[in-house]
């Protein structure tokens, strides 16, 4: 009896479907379960596939290319349409994919199988009907979509591992799972889940040529199948009393590839018996490429972040001996995109003099170049600095440096490369210190003015001379301002990124760190010395760049993030947090001193901001505007009669509610204010008049060569209204 018969009597037809040239050969009972004329037949492959329900046509499609991809028979249910669309039977399909070379040289493959008609249930029986695309196929493309965006949110070779270890597969679960990676001619356990730790043991550092299924499938590229212990135990004798121990009853094994280089190999172990049927197969197939393409992401990322992490560390330096008397921290944030590099940074550095200079700089942008720029701005810095120059003479010199550097990279450029190419410039701020005094000399460079946070709470920005921004004009002068910073005050030194990021402008900027600065964190340190301020410097950062952040977003609407450096430095003494605490502490007085030269009128805005900001919580809103417009009166008066600068020193002391303010102005004239009596029409001589009007006290102290106008005013509670 010949073998078509026999296959004819069990209604099972043969096909033959060559892929090269697109025809298909069937036989009688194949050309009949088709739904066509019961006789052997050559047709087209459009004319076959015509016959079938077009979502079982697309899925025979993906299991004919993974049986050619592992070898293994293609199997598949199909449902057979006649030509008014209706469904006329379902059909099984097993065929075997055989490789062949076409005349072109090229590759191709042919399936050789059978096709037999799948019995329905009858009305009334109680047979189990299975669906072809009924729930299983819904829950498995809702898996693969969970599992694709999960891996593809993952960052870390680690959350790769736990999103692998938390799929839940339909219809079948493995509980044993394990990632091999390949090094060299080694193979290696990447991570696993659901063994204890140490059982990777044995499997760490095998060769690729071990009688191990994870090698065979690095070796060959195709998937291994093992639904059984016994179908282990036959292929890989000498590798399964590793395996038996495990108490699996079933094993997958895939190859993890990425643009056709395998990388490793993904095991998935099942305690209870799994046949692997091709929709199982198929989705393990899926799951090890997406797999596979999480983990190279993850690893290109882990590379990215430890050579950025590594290049930045390299260019941020660490802050040295404790300095007697002195604490200092510092924070580093890159901006939250790209490849996390930027052009902030700070430096300290020793001087020859014995005392310590503060370095705090932004190169523009926030990019690979600007990082290089950086680097060697910094270097440079530290150069200069070290030879014993002046501040004033160290960012002239970093000026003339980054002018002449960006011109020799512009002229030896690229042509079509003009933007990374093109000028650049930096900000910076340039502070030397001395530890016994506490005098501060700055110089600055287009860089934001610090702040100093007095012994009180209370927090000012520090107005000092400046220049334009390093590298625009490279003979440019930094004129200087010395200040001292009393002990308990801290000083902070910050990028504009701590300012500005989240749609905030320097106004409202500050306001959000002024509210940081003079919150009370004596607790966050737990008393120690270095802790409070280090705590300080990590609540300035997550004021920024924390969850609350999101929630103080500034006028602008704009959350464009940049690079983030802040230094604070803390003079020790009772009351900032780095110093022995005071049992009962009275609360010291509050100062500020500032120039105004004649050569900048401009100031006297600044001294009016000042002395607001040394106020600003000054009980009578009234009486700060008198202090303020006597102010700009005294110092006004100053810039107009006088040829010299004005100095202007703000004191207040007492307790709150009940603070006595003094506010002098120095000149170097001797000539007295007088009082005048202007018509309605004068624009001047009514300084002495405000005083006696607004002033609680007011005279003037001949001093030397010159002379100092004062006033004073007692701060007046405002008491509530009554009825």
């Amino acid at each position: 009896m010949r073998t078509e018969d026999v296959l004819a009597a069990v209604a099972t037809g043969l096909w033959r479907w060559d892929n090269a040239s697109g025809t298909v050969s069937l036989d009688g009972e194949a050309a009949r379960l088709l739904g066509l004329p019961a006789e052997p037949v050559v047709l087209p492959e459009v004319a076959v596939r015509s016959r079938f329900h077009p979502v079982d046509w697309n899925e025979i499609n993906g299991i004919v290319n993974l049986a050619v991809a592992e070898g293994t028979l293609a199997e598949a249910r199909l449902r057979i349409m006649d030509v008014d669309g209706r469904v006329m039977r379902t059909v099984r399909s097993r065929s075997k994919p055989l490789e062949r070379w076409s005349a072109d040289g090229s590759l191709d493959y042919e399936l050789i199988g059978t096709i037999q008609e799948i019995a329905e249930p009858q009305p009334g029986t109680t047979a189990v009907h299975t669906p072809i695309t009924g729930d299983w196929r819904r829950s498995r493309e809702a898996f693969l979509l969970d599992a694709g965006r999960a891996l593809a949110e993952a960052r870390s070779t680690a959350e790769v591992l736990r999103v692998a270890a938390s799929l839940s597969m339909p219809g079948f679960n493995p509980d044993g799972l394990a990632v091999f990676g390949v090094a060299g001619d080694r193979l290696s356990v990447i991570g696993h889940h659901g063994h204890d730790a140490g059982d990777e043991g044995p499997f760490t550092d095998m060769l690729l040529d071990t009688d191990y299924p994870a090698a065979e499938v690095v070796r060959t590229g195709r998937a291994i199948y093992l639904p059984t212990p016994d179908d282990y135990k036959r292929r890989f004798p000498a590798t399964w009393p590793l395996a038996q121990r495990f108490d699996r009853v079933s094993w997958a094994f895939l190859p993890l590839i990425v643009a056709g280089r395998t990388m490793g190999a993904w095991m998935a172990a099942f305690k209870q018996p799994a046949s692997f049927s091709p929709d199982e197969r198929s989705v393990l197939t899926t799951v090890a490429r997406m797999l596979a393409q999480a983990l190279q992401r993850a690893g290109v990322a882990e590379s990215e972040r430890e050579l950025t992490t590594g290049l930045q560390r390299s260019m941020m330096p660490q802050l040295g001996p404790e300095i007697p008397g002195m604490r200092i921290a510092a924070r580093y944030v890159p901006t939250g995109g790209g490849l996390q590099v930027g052009g902030d940074w700070y430096d300290m550095i020793p001087l020859p003099s014995g005392r310590f200079a503060l370095v705090i700089g932004d190169v523009q942008g926030h990019d690979v170049r600007a990082a290089g720029l950086m680097g060697q701005l910094r270097i440079a810095v530290r150069a200069y600095a070290s030879e014993g120059h002046r501040p004033d003479a160290v960012l002239s010199r970093a000026s003339r440096f980054l002018a002449g550097l960006c011109a020799s990279q512009e002229s030896g450029g690229a042509e079509d490369d003009s933007d990374a190419q093109s000028p650049r410039f930096a900000t910076c701020l340039y502070v030397e210190c001395d530890p016994q005094t506490g005098t501060l000399e700055v110089a600055r460079a287009g860089h934001p003015d610090p702040a100093v946070r007095m012994t009180d709470g209370t927090v000012l920005m520090r107005p000092t001379a400046g220049g334009l921004p390093l590298g625009i004009v490279p003979d440019t002068d930094y004129p200087t301002t010395r200040f001292t910073l009393e002990p308990g005050e801290t000083m902070m030194l910050c990028t504009d990124g701590l300012i500005e990021t989240g749609g905030h402008d320097l106004d409202t900027g500050w306001a959000r760190l002024r509210a940081v600065l003079e919150a009370d964190t004596h607790e966050a340190g737990g008393g120690h010395p270095a802790g409070h301020l280090e705590a300080l410097a990590d609540l300035l950062v997550q004021a920024v760049h924390g969850p609350s952040s999101h929630h103080t977003t500034g006028p602008l609407a704009d959350r464009r993030e940049d690079d983030i450096a802040v230094v604070l430095l803390c003079r020790e003494g009772a009351g900032c947090g780095c110093g022995t605490p005071v049992a009962h502490p009275v609360r010291p007085a509050r100062r500020t001193m500032l120039t105004v030269a004649q050569a900048e009128p401009e100031r006297i805005a600044g001294a009016r901001r000042q002395v607001r900001e040394l106020l600003h919580d000054w009980a009578d809103e009234e009486q700060l505007d008198s202090v303020v417009l006597m102010v700009s009166e005294m110092v006004t008066n100053v810039l107009v009669h006088t040829d010299g600068d004005a100095l202007l020193v703000a004191e207040a002391v007492g307790e709150l509610g009940e603070r006595r303010l003094r506010v002098e102005v120095a000149d170097s004239s001797d000539e007295l204010p007088h009082k005048r009596h202007p018509g309605e029409m004068a624009s001047s001589g009514r300084g002495v008049l405000l005083m006696e009007m607004l002033a609680d006290a007011w005279g003037v102290d001949p001093r030397g060569e010159g002379k100092s106008t004062w006033f004073e005013l007692y701060e007046q509670s405002k008491q509530p209204d009554t009825a």
